[in-house]
């Protein structure tokens, strides 16, 4: 096989009526060759060099080649870590276009592109047998236009793990449990769209590596946070079904959540990569070019900036960083069938080359004009560790944040109190503070209780201590602020008057979350009761302890959990996707704030953090019907005055099984609750 000259775009590998086209972005690079190899993977065939190199983009076509050819890269240059150059031709790298890939990091010392007893030398042994390869695929065929639009009022966010959610189902065949197929079999979707669910949001499902010290440990990256392939589905989610691969069967689950109506968002990982520090191996663009991918230290070229805790971070200030990723999520939405991104530690995608964050960077600006995702959904976790890494709030228009100060108030109001009436209502209500500024809506808040990296919402009410010992660090990693309150009793325990503490707590929390303003974010097994048995860093379990347990489920949550989406969908004021005016004009629809007692709060009254009890109306001028949430998050029962009206209590999170009934002048809440009702 000989290679003729091709085109420098697009980029990757693309399969044509003539051949294959290759071209890969090494701009400092001195010689690049595409390497041929069985279809297994292991055996190289044939070396060949890339004839063409055009504005940095080294290219050619081989003609006949066809879909299923397996193939890496050798890429020379000069082995000068201090100059930012890794270069070392003896370690296959991965295309970081590739659509399939072959083979599975192991973390052994081979990938490694220094030498093991001097990292300033480069490793002369070869790791092409072992090394990860890609595999040419097929295209897929376009998304259909009518994927479902939801509207921002109405949408309810599910985070999940494609394998922990379905690992454990009795409802999903065996051999389909834990993978995509299994995720659109119709027991799952079912119970999520009778919950009221109208977005999944995937853990990363982008193809991994793990780390090198969890390999050792006999430990996986179960989250998922460590990707190196973006632009292929995760293989350790796919059945392996004949006639199917990892991304017709991801495309098969995609189209299925849509026939439900339902929007599927992934969690995507763009902000570092599996390659790690100075030390991790070199599997992919480390080995193609260092210097144009990494963030680098400005002292000493040989290291990498850290702001993500994970060894490394991408350098979005490079227009070919950009490309990379915009060409992905393009990718993920027209053949995938993606309806939207959260993006990993977000801000480090805007951060300009001396590393600061600038809300008008490249990225975000290709992000928000792209024509081919201008319906995507975008959602940020709006921090990271580098300087000035917390930017809640300060995203353009289009996005949406996660927002854990919602989160942490919601806990500390709850679970822990100290919390003031003010603070509770500036979450409630989208926190403005934070959001309501450049035209952005109260929808830009996805308000969480708890997210999958913490505690669960069982486990929140259940553990004042992490109990992480499993994952390998002593019980050092996650975080010690959780802002948990355990009843009582740390841990499992059959006290009775306990569990129902604690029942009323899970309860109260879900029902604070999914009728506040702003987007709601709930954690896959919050309904059911799920444990992880204290570990609030569950990252690296891959097991029993993070698969959803679906035989033990609390089905009394998970019918609250129904009847309080129910409430949401039935009352707009509950989902309002405006703003409430500080002032509204009279006859118009208002947001009030009252004592227990029924007069407007004061401004002391807004302050005081020792007395976690208020009403809120939502008026409308009738025949509307008017909406009134009663709070007592105290330890004491509290009696209130109700506003004029006849009121029909609709829902009470102390007692679920309350039905529908009328309320007098007053009614008496008693600890740990949220009442809800309406004219």
């Amino acid at each position: 096989m000989t290679l003729r000259l091709g085109w420098p775009t697009p980029l990757g590998a693309r399969l044509g009526a003539d051949g294959v086209n290759f071209a890969l972005v090494a701009p400092n690079a001195t010689a690049v060759e595409l390497c041929i190899f069985d279809t297994t993977g292991q055996h190289e065939q044939q070396r060949l060099k890339l004839p063409a190199c055009t504005d940095g983009v080294w290219h050619g076509r081989l003609p006949n080649a066809q879909a299923g050819l397996v193939y890496g890269y050798r890429v020379y240059g000069p082995w000068a870590p201090a100059e930012g150059h890794r270069y070392n031709p003896a370690k296959l790298v991965l295309d970081p276009y590739a659509r399939e890939i072959v083979g599975q990091y192991d973390g052994s010392d081979i990938h490694w592109g220094h030498d093991p007893a001097q990292p300033d030398r480069p490793d002369p042994r070869d790791n092409g047998s072992v090394a990860l390869k890609a595999r040419v695929a097929l295209p897929l065929a376009p998304v259909t236009p009518t994927r479902p639009r939801v509207d921002a009022g109405h949408r309810v966010i599910y985070e999940l793990h494609v394998r922990g959610q379905t690992k454990q189902h009795p409802g999903v065949p065996a051999e389909l449990q834990g993978t995509y197929a299994g995720l659109a079999e119709p027991a799952v979707l079912d119970h999520l769209q009778s919950l009221g669910i109208t977005t999944l949001s995937l853990m990363p499902v982008q193809h991994r590596a793990d780390e090198q010290r969890l390999l050792k440990m006999g430990l996986l990256n179960y989250w998922g946070y460590s990707t190196i392939g973006w632009f292929a589905p995760e293989v350790r989610y796919w059945s392996g079904r004949p006639g199917t691969t990892p991304a017709t069967e991801f495309r098969a689950m995609a189209d299925a959540i849509h026939v439900r109506g339902m929007e599927l968002v992934i969690d995507v990982v763009y902000n570092h990569s599996a390659e790690t520090d100075e030390l991790g191996p070199t599997l992919s663009m480390r080995g193609i070019d260092n210097a144009l991918y990494y963030h680098l230290r400005r002292d000493d070229r040989a290291l990498y900036e850290n702001w993500t805790g994970c060894g490394n971070c991408l350098d979005f200030s490079q227009p070919r960083v950009v490309q990379l990723c915009m060409d992905s999520l393009r990718h993920w939405a027209t053949e995938l069938g993606v309806d939207g991104f959260r993006f990993d530690l977000a801000p480090v995608l805007a951060r300009g080359p001396n590393g600061e964050f600038d809300p008008r960077a490249p990225f975000l600006a290709a992000a928000r004009q792209d024509p081919v995702l201008a319906d995507a959904l975008w959602i940020a976790e709006p921090w990271d560790i580098g300087p000035g890494g917390y930017r809640v709030g300060e995203f353009p228009p289009g996005w949406l944040e996660w927002n854990d100060r919602f989160r942490d108030t919601q806990r500390a109001f709850w679970l822990q109190g100290g919390v003031s009436r003010g603070e509770f209502a500036q979450r409630f209500t989208a926190s403005a503070n934070q959001f309501d500024h450049d035209g952005r809506a109260p929808t830009a808040s996805v308000n969480f209780v708890v997210a999958h990296d913490g505690f669960t919402l069982r486990d929140l009410v259940s553990y004042n201590e992490r109990h992480n010992e499993a994952n390998g660090e002593q019980g050092r990693d996650g975080s010690s602020q959780n802002h948990s309150n355990n009843c009582g009793v740390e841990g499992e325990t059959g006290d009775e008057e306990v569990l129902a503490a604690r029942g009323r707590l899970q309860r109260a929390l879900l029902a604070s979350l999914l009728l506040s303003q702003g987007t709601p974010m709930m954690l896959a097994g919050s309904e059911l009761g799920h444990t992880q048995q204290g570990n609030n860093n569950a990252y690296c379990q891959d097991g029993p302890l993070t698969w959803l347990d679906w035989q033990r489920a609390d089905d009394g949550l998970t019918d609250f959990v129904r009847r309080v989406l129910a409430l949401r969908r039935e009352a707009e004021p509950l989902r309002h996707a405006d703003w409430w005016p500080g002032l509204p004009a009279d006859g118009s629809p208002a947001l009030r704030w009252h004592t227990p007692e029924g007069r407007d709060l004061s401004p002391e009254d807004w302050q005081r953090g020792d007395t976690p009890s208020l009403a809120i109306l939502f008026e409308a001028p009738a025949p509307a019907s008017q909406w009134l949430v009663l709070v007592n998050a105290g330890a004491s029962p509290v009696d209130f005055n109700l506003p004029p009206g006849t009121w029909t209590l609709q829902l009470a999170s102390d007692n679920p099984q309350d039905t529908p009934r009328a309320l007098a002048a007053g009614a008496n809440l008693p600890p740990s609750s949220l009442w809800i009702a309406r004219t």
